[in-house]
Formats: structure tokens, sequence, C-alpha cells
């Protein structure tokens, strides 16, 4: 059957043109008869074709292109992108065993995400059109994969711009809630259902292995939610001090711990900000730092006030890290860039009155793509800096 067509304006196939897969309801010009969900063919005025993409009835990303080709969008389309991904994470996941195995955008699979925990797997359709290749979507992952289980995570706030609701449970196989993996030497409890994003932060693995090889001392890992950074660190450091505000967040973190056998960590319930303001009156030190905030700036309205609140937190590390000791500084705020967190660390080591050196600048792991013209695929920076 004929998929139907989608008629764009001119800003529309330049958008296009430039290599942007998304094209703003603004820009359609004629969607009658097209169903919630449906795969359709873009069209000029002219009826010159485009591409096929996503439709949205309801979102103001009205269009996410999935392929410049005439062949229709099937399910042999669908898995072989699938099976693409992961033949390009057998080159990049050095052996993980928990990765991101579809990352939407990056993939040419736009609002799809697949997330692999061992033998398990978590999905996100975070659109209409994804919504509605659901079922195809966990057909082909027990046909390429033979998973014990595959669970969807859709209980973001995202889909109720594409009149979706929010849900979450098994989906396929086994009723399975916890997934025990290895990460970087490191065994971690990932919980399926109620962890953050799919479970865990996947994005950072490649920086908690880095943080890994630059440890010692005594560390500190700031915002540390089930303590990643923190039980990368441990073995090669004498004390870490890990600090989260959620308490449920640090149960899990005692409990990976307790799973690991490391003595060496305390945790400690607390805002990061006044945890590192008393811990600088009473003049502790450390000779590794680690920050990995929440996003600061949600939107773009919020970036000012974002930049202020990490030179403010990288304020009080840089005031506290030993001389020769190193700070990893993250942020996951698509609004602030990487220039901006090297500008706002700059001013924060003027202001510490301590001089930084640029070790690594770093972004998210690389089962994570970034496409070169779609600047929201790249939002998470990582800077490892030295104090000197």
């Amino acid at each position: 059957m004929t998929p139907c067509s989608v008629v764009i304006s001119q800003r529309g196939v330049d958008r296009i043109l430039a290599g942007h897969p998304w094209i703003y309801r603004a820009d359609i010009e004629d969607a009658s008869g097209v169903e919630p969900g449906a795969v359709v063919r873009v069209v000029d005025h002219r009826k010159g074709f485009w591409g096929q993409a996503f439709y949205s009835s309801q979102s103001q990303i009205a269009l996410r292109l999935l392929t410049r080709e005439k062949r229709p969008f099937d399910r042999d389309f669908l898995a072989e992108r699938i099976a693409a991904a992961a033949v390009f994470r057998q080159q990049v996941v050095e052996g993980a065993q928990a990765y991101r195995l579809v990352s939407s955008e990056g993939d040419l699979l736009p609002s799809l995400v697949i997330d692999r925990y061992a033998d398990c797997f978590a999905l996100q359709t975070l659109s209409q059109g994804a919504d509605r290749l659901k079922p195809m979507v966990v057909e082909i992952l027990q046909q390429q994969f033979a998973p014990r289980a595959i669970l969807e995570r859709n209980d973001v706030a995202i889909r109720c711009l594409e009149g979706l609701p929010e849900q979450k449970g098994v989906v396929a196989g086994e009723n399975v809630s916890e997934v025990v993996v290895e990460e970087n030497g490191v065994k971690v409890v990932f919980d399926l259902l109620a962890g953050q994003k799919t479970g865990g932060f996947l994005d950072q693995r490649e920086n908690r292995a880095a943080a890994q090889r630059y440890a010692r001392g005594r560390a500190f890992d700031g915002f540390c939610y089930t303590g990643g950074f923190a039980l990368a660190m441990a073995g090669k450091c004498d004390a870490v001090v890990g600090v989260d505000s959620s308490p449920e967040a640090l149960q899990a973190a005692a409990r990976n711990q307790q799973l690991n056998g490391n003595p060496n960590i305390e945790w400690t319930e607390a805002n990061c900000f006044d945890f590192l303001k008393a811990a600088d009156q009473r003049g502790e030190r450390f000779d590794t730092m680690v920050l990995d905030p929440p996003a600061f700036a949600r939107q773009k309205s919020h970036r000012e006030s974002a930049l202020r609140g990490y030179k403010e937190l990288n304020l009080r590390a840089l005031k506290m890290l030993n001389p020769g000791g190193f700070l990893i500084t993250c942020s996951c705020s698509y609004h602030v860039s990487e220039s901006d967190l090297l500008e706002v660390v700059a001013s924060a080591a003027l202001d510490a009155h301590r001089t930084v050196s640029v070790v690594e600048r770093r972004t998210q792991s690389r089962d994570h793509p970034i496409l070169l013209t779609v600047p929201e695929t790249h939002y998470l920076k990582c800077l490892i800096l030295r104090a000197l």
C-alpha cells in the first residue's frame, strides 16, 4: 500500500537539505487524511519527493525523517536498521554488558531507543510513529537476539507531547525488573522498572572508565546516584565520598558497594552544593573529584541560571582539589555547549585562584552517536581537568 503524502514548505525542504530529520508543524502545508503515527511520503508543493517520515498529529515536531529512499519502510527495512546498529555496537562497546543498542536519530530510527542490559532489553517509543511500530520492534528483537525479557520504559513526559500515555512494564519474556551486569570491572544492579532513564546512565559508561584511570587518593563523587563513578574509582583510591540528595539512590549505591566488597566508600545524603560548602569550611580536601549533576537547563530560557549553577559548583570543587588532583566535571544540558562549560570552569578557576589544565574533552559514550548536522544528539559534555 502506497503511504499517504505530507506536503512541506520550502523551509521544511531546506531543513532536510541541511541534514536535519525534524520538520516542524509550522512547515506542514497539507497533511489531509494522514493517520497519527503513520509512515508518510514527504513531498514539496510540486510533488517532489524528499523522503519518508513518521507523522505526528500532536507534537510540534510533525515529521521525523526515516529515509530519503523510496523503498517502503517496512518490517525488513526496520530489521536492517536495528541489525546495522548492533553491528556498530560490536565495534565500540568494548565488551560492555550494558549499552545503548539503538539511539534514535543517531541510528536513523528517530524517537526509538533500545538499551541492552545483558540478556534483557528496555525500549522507549517516544513518538506516535515509533509507538505504532512497537509490536514489530519487539518481534525483531526476539528474532535477532532471543532476549530473556523485553521491557518498555515509556514513563516519560515527552510522550505527553505526542498524546501518548505514560506506561512501563514487561512486554515480552520473563517478568524481570533487575539485572546485574559488569561495567569496567565493577558489578552494578540496574533497576529496569524504577531506575533513571531505562535503568541507568549508560551514556556515562566510557567517562566512568576514564575516571577510573585518573582516580587516586581521596575521591569525591557528587550527584552520585547509585554510585557509578564512586564504584569505578574505589579500587584506585584510599577513600571515596559519594553524595546525593536521594535516599533511594543511596540505598541502591550501598547495595552496589556490598556487591563489590568496597569498604572504602562513604555515602552521604545531602544537597551537593551545601555539602561542598560545609566540607570546605571544615578544611576537607580531595585528590579526585567528579561532578555529574542533572540537567540544569532543560529549556533554553534556563541557560543563564544554569551557567551560574555550573560556575558555583565547579568553584566550590576547585577550592577543595589538591595540587595535581583531577576534576571530572560534566553537563548533560543540551542548551549548555562545551564552549560554555569551558568558559564557566575557566571563570571558576580564576575566582578560586587555581591554574587548571585540560587533560581530556569528552562526550557521551560512543553507543550514543552524535550526528554532525543534528546538534540535539550532542548533549553530554565531560571535561577532565588537572589542578596545577
